[in-house]
């Protein structure tokens, strides 16, 4: 399926300069770009390859003024990134409208009460508990387990290998990628006299609210009471744990291996960058951004402030404490000869007061 310049323009609503009526029938990156291909310019340190891609049309800034000819087709936007989102995500439409699965292949287990909706979706070797409930137009690929009264909502995808334990809830519009663990026991051990630890039993459950994403080998603890909160709106990426009793506010974006610890609350719209580590018992402002690899261990007021560095402070705090930290050992050089100029002039003064008595 092809389009031209102009049909795309309308639909992201930008202004074009160039071939209107040129087609293209593929989206690509832009050092890849080839005839016939749809791709964007949003960050500035990629603009060398505007001047000399092969892609017929390109996404760009409405104030982008290029320094060299470009022989592409320009669509101009007020953001470029987000209508080149909205492209991909059409054309994702597009291809699974093309592949779409329905009806429940064989062998797989469904209980005789569990729930299923309409057009649901449901591949060989998944596995459906008692009183689960699956919504209409929802997607389980293969190998999925669905527990006891466990929920899931309307227009779902849950890939390959997810794991749903029972009682925990996802909402509408949710896709949970492969291997995540949703509802795994927290991690509550009470500490014996004799030095062992005994397990305490998590009885909550988790609720994930509409139009989530979990990554792959996510895992999402079940409370010890009460739920685990993941949210409208949050996108997790891979590989992050997050422990029973958070509670993940609406449209937060957490990168792949944090950690966030017992009964924590992150304010909504927040970003939390790669492997960021949260201490427990926590609450988190609004809009807190955390940069990669921080360490939080104590409440935030202020919202919308960034904090970097382990333990973590403000970001000008830590850029300036970067600063010295990559001048340490010029310090420590200027401070070991200020200490031989000292023990030298104290030897001086002493000998001067020799020679005077």
């Amino acid at each position: 399926m092809q389009f031209t310049a102009k049909q795309i323009s309308e639909f992201i609503n930008g202004a074009i300069e160039g071939d209107a009526n040129v087609k293209v029938g593929e989206l690509s990156k832009i050092e890849n770009g080839k005839e016939g291909s749809l791709c964007f310019l949003s960050n500035p340190k990629y603009e060398n390859y505007l001047y000399t891609t092969d892609a017929s049309v390109v996404i760009v800034g409405q104030d982008f003024l290029p320094s060299q000819p470009v022989s592409s087709t320009l669509i101009k936007v007020a953001d470029p990134y987000s209508a080149f989102s909205l492209l991909l995500e059409k054309y994702n439409e597009a291809v699974n409208l093309a592949n779409v699965q329905s009806g429940i292949e064989q062998p797989c287990f469904i209980h005789p009460t569990a729930k299923i909706g309409k057009d649901v979706f449901i591949a060989a070797f998944s596995y459906i508990s008692e009183k689960a409930e699956i919504g209409d137009n929802s997607k389980i690929n293969a190998q999925v387990y669905l527990g006891a009264d466990a929920k899931i909502g309307e227009n779902c995808v849950i890939f390959p290998g997810v794991k749903i334990y029972n009682k925990c809830i996802v909402g509408n519009r949710v896709t949970i990628h492969s291997n995540a663990v949703i509802g795994s026991d927290g991690f509550g051990f009470a500490p014996q006299a004799d030095g062992t630890y005994s397990k305490i039993a998590q009885i909550g459950n988790v609720i994930i609210e509409d139009d989530v994403e979990v990554g792959s080998n996510t895992t999402i603890d079940r409370a010890t009471m009460g739920s685990t909160f993941i949210r409208k709106g949050v996108k997790l990426d891979n590989l992050i744990q997050i422990a029973h009793n958070v509670d993940v506010g609406e449209h937060s974006v957490v990168a792949a291996q944090t950690g966030i610890s017992g009964s924590t609350k992150l304010g909504e719209k927040s970003v939390i960058g790669g492997q960021v580590g949260i201490a427990g018992h926590l609450s988190l402002a609004k809009g807190t951004q955390i940069g990669a690899q921080a360490g939080i261990n104590f409440s935030t007021a202020e919202e919308n402030k960034q904090w970097h560095g382990s333990p973590a402070q403000p970001l000008r705090d830590w850029m300036r404490a970067s600063v010295i930290f990559k001048q340490l050992p010029a310090i420590e050089k200027r401070i070991a000869s200020l200490e031989a100029m000292i023990s030298d002039l104290k030897t001086i003064i002493e000998q001067n007061s020799t020679i005077s008595k």
